[in-house]
């Protein structure tokens, strides 16, 4: 049966959209990859609960860490408590403890489950950052959590130490300190100002080239700490450069949320594991795809996660921070939530137009589990924003 819905467009206009999608089949068995693949995990608020969204705004944990066994059971690992989980746009540090204690127990009771964590600096505001050694003692607060939860830690990047470092040796004292002491490997994230204008020239400069022979510096003095680095500058030109002058053993995880299927597939000589967000946005079909990959079907990899670098680039479209409302959006749509709100009330983030164009977008990859839920809750969403 033919599917058709009016949906506004930037013009002003209305066009009668028809839905072509098909949704992507679940596996029979937890499906196996060959690259490491992260999914960022995004938290379900509780608008019963919701008093104040902007300050303390109250996480659903049930739905929450239903959404990770939907993850786990398609093979993913997940990135806890990270950029898409609205750490520093609405979820603060004690708020991701909780989070990050609740998932570590849950993964505990699915085998093979597994997860990394992120820590940072985010209690402490950039402000009140006097030294370095203030941010030094941010840091082991934060992965000392971590470790003393049983997690392995995402070394997340810092917004103190971007606001108050005046050199690449900052940089290298800050991180060789921190890694010297931590129990397991980590990776490291470079995150870039796109999605946080506050870490503006991280690694002590604003020039590339500058930037990633520090970072390089940090890993070659730490390499018996550093699983890996997961870099998200959306430029699969930076990404590659990295990936090809990593030490023998340091993986170079793609946070690319625009080039991240060639880069997943790699050159023929190497290729990039994966820590994204848009993983959370189109895991049945990026199990599929990563699935073929191990077997090795190129062509079912690329047709099946090349349609859904489209809706990728949309989602996570300048402001880039605010991607996380498209991301919810889609879980949404999906049913693995009842509604649309998010903390912080940060659905509003984006406008009528732009979840328009995510809901073509995503039917058109494929990614609607459940398009006849899918319209139904379309309507009502253009409904309550005066369509």
């Amino acid at each position: 049966m033919t599917i058709t819905l009016p949906l506004p467009r930037a013009d002003g206009s209305v066009e009668p959209y028809r839905l072509t999608g098909s949704p992507i089949a679940r596996p029979s068995a937890t499906p196996r990859f060959n690259r490491i693949a992260y999914a960022a995990a995004h938290v379900v608020s509780d608008p019963l609960r919701d008093v104040t969204p902007w300050g303390q705004p109250a996480i659903d944990w049930d739905t929450t860490l239903a959404f990770r066994h939907h993850l786990w059971s398609l093979g993913f690992r997940i990135a806890e408590a990270m950029d898409t989980a609205q750490r520093g746009m609405g979820v603060d540090w004690a708020g991701a403890q909780e989070l990050i204690r609740r998932s570590l127990v849950e993964a505990r009771t699915v085998a093979g489950a597994d997860l990394a964590c992120g820590a940072g600096t985010d209690h402490l505001a950039p402000a009140d950052a006097k030294s370095l050694d203030d941010v030094i003692k941010a840091y082991e607060t934060q992965i000392g959590y971590v470790e003393k939860c049983g997690g392995r830690a995402i070394m997340m990047a810092s917004r103190a130490l971007a606001r108050i470092a005046t050199s690449p040796d900052d940089y290298r004292h800050v991180y060789g300190h921190i890694l010297r002491q931590t129990r397991d490997k980590v990776v490291l994230h470079w995150l870039g100002d796109m999605f946080d204008p506050q870490l503006k020239s991280y690694w002590g400069s604003e020039d590339f080239e500058t930037a990633l022979a520090t970072v390089l510096s940090i890993i070659e003095d730490n390499r018996s700490k550093v699983e890996g680095i997961k870099i998200s500058l959306l430029d699969n030109a930076c990404e590659v450069a990295l990936r090809n002058r990593l030490t023998d053993g340091v993986l170079c995880f793609t946070g690319d949320d625009f080039n991240y299927a060639e880069l997943i597939e790699g050159d023929g000589k190497k290729y990039s594991h994966a820590l994204l967000g848009i993983f959370d946005a189109v895991a049945p079909s990026a199990s599929k795809a990563l699935a073929s990959l191990a077997t090795g079907d190129i062509d079912t990899f690329r047709s099946v996660i090349e349609p859904t670098v489209p809706l990728s680039r949309k989602i996570f479209e300048a402001p880039t921070q605010y991607y996380k409302a498209g991301v919810v959006f889609l879980a949404w749509l999906n049913g693995h939530q009842k509604h649309f709100t998010m903390p912080a009330g940060m659905q509003s983030a984006r406008g009528m137009v732009h979840y328009a164009d995510i809901f073509r977008l995503a039917d058109q990859a494929n990614v609607l589990d459940r398009p006849d839920l899918a319209v139904e809750r379309m309507k009502a969403f253009l409904v309550t924003q005066g369509f």
